[in-house]
């Protein structure tokens, strides 16, 4: 009798793990540093780094303390990407991420990022 209880709160248990599990998802925007995000656009960040294009301004932002993060103009949020190293060379450009979000904290778990055609 203890075999098939301990038996049956294992699968219980797995169960659970696995509903509970994000799936990975694709999420559209552009890398901006977490700066200019803030504020939608990167007109005071190019003032504030004497920068001219979103590349140069977002990779400014970074070296200054920022996150890149990815910024959805449509809904004005920013994302935190947990991996700022594949981020970085596309700093200023549309993209898609695929990964897994964290609603808590904002960040999402990169699994892929492209430059969006």
């Amino acid at each position: 009798m203890k075999k098939l209880v301990l038996i049956a709160a294992m699968l219980l248990i797995s169960a659970t793990f696995s509903f509970g599990k994000n799936a990975d998802k694709t999420y559209t925007g552009e890398v901006m540093d977490s700066q200019c995000a803030k504020m939608g656009n990167h007109d005071a960040g190019y003032k504030r780094t004497g920068t001219t294009t979103p590349k140069d301004c977002a990779q400014a932002c970074v070296k200054s303390g920022g996150k890149y993060v990815l910024y959805d103009s449509a809904t004005k949020t920013a994302y935190e990407l947990d991996d700022q190293d594949k981020a970085k060379d596309l700093a200023g450009q549309k993209v898609k991420v695929e990964g897994t979000l964290n609603h808590a904290t904002k960040t999402i778990h990169v699994a892929k990022i492209e430059a969006a055609p």
